[in-house]
């Protein structure tokens, strides 16, 4: 079983990709496969709402989108990191979720994948929960099954993501679950 990590940060090396590089890590060990998706080293352009993916398996736009589709569709989990970008997710990241509504109109490809969030903020309250749910709504819109970190909504740290080991906690916790999570359904 695969699980994909996205990074919404387009900083390079940011708190972002430093927590996806941490739960990819984790999910290695207890024997996941793991592929990341950072978007600080791809573009990805706003949807236009053309509405050619309605007709066709492929969008007509000309970018690195074309490889986070299968990145996606082969992933059993997914977990989306994003820094808080005046209190929701960045921009990059809302383009990639209005893109993947290509893999929703076809066959609903995301449904059933687990997915989980973390959200990296500026503060303790810096807008975390919110980003989480934006990331968890996009989930939700696919059909897929949303985890948390087991008492709460997922990962949300304040950064540097290492001086808080409350909020690291939380990410560990949210990878333990999504690995929980896939474990269970192995076995049935």
């Amino acid at each position: 079983m695969k699980i994909l990590g996205i990074s919404g940060s387009p900083k390079k090396n940011g708190n972002s990709e430093q927590m996806i590089d941490r739960v990819l890590a984790m999910a290695e060990k207890r024997g996941f496969a793991t592929d990341s998706v950072f978007l600080s080293e791809m573009e990805v352009k706003p949807c236009i709402a053309c509405g050619k993916c309605r007709e066709s398996d492929e969008c007509p736009i000309d970018d690195d989108m074309e490889k986070i589709y299968p990145k996606l569709d082969e992933a059993d989990a997914i977990i989306v990191a994003s820094p808080v970008y005046f209190g929701s997710p960045t921009a990059q990241l809302k383009a990639l979720f209005d893109r993947s509504v290509l893999l929703r109109r076809h066959n609903f490809k995301l449904s059933n994948k687990i997915g989980a969030g973390i959200a990296i903020g500026g503060s303790r309250n810096g807008g975390q929960e919110k980003t989480i749910q934006v990331i968890q709504d996009w989930m939700h819109i696919h059909g897929m099954v949303v985890v948390g970190d087991g008492g709460h909504f997922g990962g949300i740290v304040k950064k540097p993501f290492e001086e808080d080991e409350v909020g690291t906690k939380t990410v560990d916790d949210t990878i333990g679950k999504v690995c929980d999570l896939l474990e269970m359904m192995k076995k049935k």
